[in-house]
């Protein structure tokens, strides 16, 4: 029953996803030397320089809107001055207030960037299912774009540590026929270098300190995806209370301190615009 629900998306909103810039056609440097400083009146997926000594920091929070978390992390990351990419979730905009999130998020670019994670979040978590059919969800991946207004071909799969850029897949088996469809109309997909995990009640299992250790190791030891850029992937909802909110301003107060850390959004990922 949940895969005929699904089944049910309009060819209009195939066709308006469609229109979006594509990944593929997002490659090339800017004009000069532009970096993230420089952005403000661009687009989302407009290139910029990155500075080969640096390390990039892709902070990618999952599955807004989900407040009072979404909330709380979009506040502290403006009272820290830092970049993030919020990959929501279509069916989550069931109430006024959940669009309005979605709107801010949309309209604070260069700030943040929102991205797509599809409508239903995989058929409401039954994975097997959603990737064992690749045509329904790539449907529902472009309807989470429309409902979402995405601006950028760019999408985390649902629990899936899948990435896609022009060409290149790596995924888990399971799902890679969805990964050669999303490629194959332009989408990039990104996974994640290092997970904020989370246990019962959305609680954070790692504190800030050993978060913010986890990714200096993968950094200094060369193991993430992308050379001197890491992807972090944490959930909105871990950070509805307030002890855990303070948690997260620990983690982003501790990775300021290495001043070869810069923040930015995913559109910038260089394997994604550097094509």
């Amino acid at each position: 029953m949940l895969l005929n629900k699904f089944m049910a998306v309009t060819a209009c909103a195939i066709v308006s996803v469609l229109a979006l810039p594509a990944c593929k056609n997002m490659g090339g440097k800017t004009d000069g030397s532009k970096d993230s400083s420089a952005v403000a009146a661009q687009k989302p997926g407009t290139p910029i320089q990155l500075n080969p000594n640096k390390k990039y920091i892709f902070l990618t929070w999952d599955d807004s809107p989900q407040p009072p978390g979404t909330i709380n992390c979009e506040r502290i990351f403006r009272e820290q001055g830092v970049k993030a990419t919020f990959f929501s979730v279509g069916m989550h905009m069931f109430d006024p207030l959940r669009k309005r999130i979605v709107d801010t998020l949309r309209n604070s670019y260069p700030q943040f960037l929102l991205a797509n994670h599809s409508h239903s979040h995989g058929f409401q978590d039954h994975y097997k299912t959603y990737y064992a059919h690749p045509d329904s969800a790539l449907k529902d991946m472009l309807l989470g774009a429309q409902e979402l207004g995405t601006q950028v071909k760019i999408a985390r799969l649902p629990g899936m540590n899948a990435w896609v850029e022009h060409g290149k897949i790596q995924a888990p088996h399971s799902s890679l026929a969805v990964c050669k469809l999303m490629d194959s109309i332009g989408y990039c997909t990104v996974g994640w270098d290092v997970e904020w995990r989370f246990a019962k009640g959305a609680t954070p299992v790692q504190g800030a300190q050993q978060m913010a250790d986890e990714v200096a190791r993968k950094l200094d030891d060369g193991t993430t995806y992308a050379q001197n850029a890491v992807v972090i992937l944490a959930h909105d909802r871990m950070f509805a209370k307030p002890q855990y909110a303070d948690s997260l301003t620990k983690f982003i107060t501790l990775l300021k301190q290495d001043t070869n850390y810069v923040f930015e959004t995913v559109d910038h990922y260089p394997l994604i615009q550097n094509h």
